[in-house]
């Protein structure tokens, strides 16, 4: 029981027990933040992965544009439903059902 006591009454325990204390719960750094901090990175990361590969396929789409007539031709078709003369287009959609 006095070796309890007496370290208890240790001042470089209590002080060090303190400073976890501190640093684990009310720092501007603390566990929680720090966890929050990671999350936010790796999110960040795996923005930053996807928008990579969008680049390089939109840079890929570019070159094919620029040199391949018939790529201009299907990007004309599909995305500005252009026809050539005497030629008809029947856009097809797909009807979501009402969620219930």
């Amino acid at each position: 029981m006095e070796k309890f006591i007496s370290l208890i009454r240790n001042k470089y325990l209590l002080a060090g027990v303190a400073f976890l204390i501190w640093m684990s719960f009310f720092d501007r750094y603390d566990f929680a933040t720090q966890f929050s901090y990671q999350q936010q990175k790796n999110n960040l990361i795996q923005e930053k992965e996807y928008y990579e590969k969008e680049v390089t396929s939109i840079e890929q789409s570019i070159k094919d544009v620029q040199f391949n007539q018939n790529e201009i031709q299907r990007i004309a078709r599909e995305k500005y439903k252009m026809k050539k003369d005497k030629e008809d287009i029947y856009v097809i959609t797909e009807i979501e059902e009402p969620k219930k």
